[in-house]
């Protein structure tokens, strides 16, 4: 294991839930990479891959307007030389109704920022209705 990869994953990795959980948008938008690319899973109209800061932009732009989702709380954020992860609560709203759910996403990283992010959700089901 190289500690100096693993130590550059922690940093980013730590610094983006750090500006996650103070809702600092410009931190956050500055820690992806210009070529990031989301794997959003399920079933649902989002479910896909999503290539480009663009992109993964707005896909993240739609499931706020669809969801009125929020972090409730970073549980853990962990590191190796490859990928970090960030384990999160966040809570999601739609039609009158409020669902707390766990997260767990998966990064890349490449030239200090967010490369790659695999989405996995505790209930895809749930947020694949979420979604609709």
């Amino acid at each position: 294991m190289s500690s100096s990869s693993e130590s550059a994953v922690r940093e980013v990795v730590r610094r983006y839930a750090d500006a996650w959980a103070a809702n600092d948008l410009k931190t956050i938008f500055d820690c992806y990479h210009d070529e990031v690319v989301f794997h959003y899973f399920g079933g649902g109209p989002l479910a896909g891959v999503h290539q480009g800061k663009a992109a993964c932009l707005a896909l993240l732009k739609q499931v706020q307007e669809k969801t009125n989702r929020r972090l409730v709380s970073i549980r853990d954020v962990l590191a190796g030389e490859h990928f970090g992860v960030i384990v999160a609560v966040e809570q999601f709203e739609r039609d009158g109704a409020t669902h707390v759910l766990e997260r767990l996403l998966r990064y890349s990283v490449r030239d200090g920022r967010l490369a790659e992010c695999w989405i996995y959700d505790e209930d895809q089901r749930l947020v694949d209705q979420l979604l609709r």
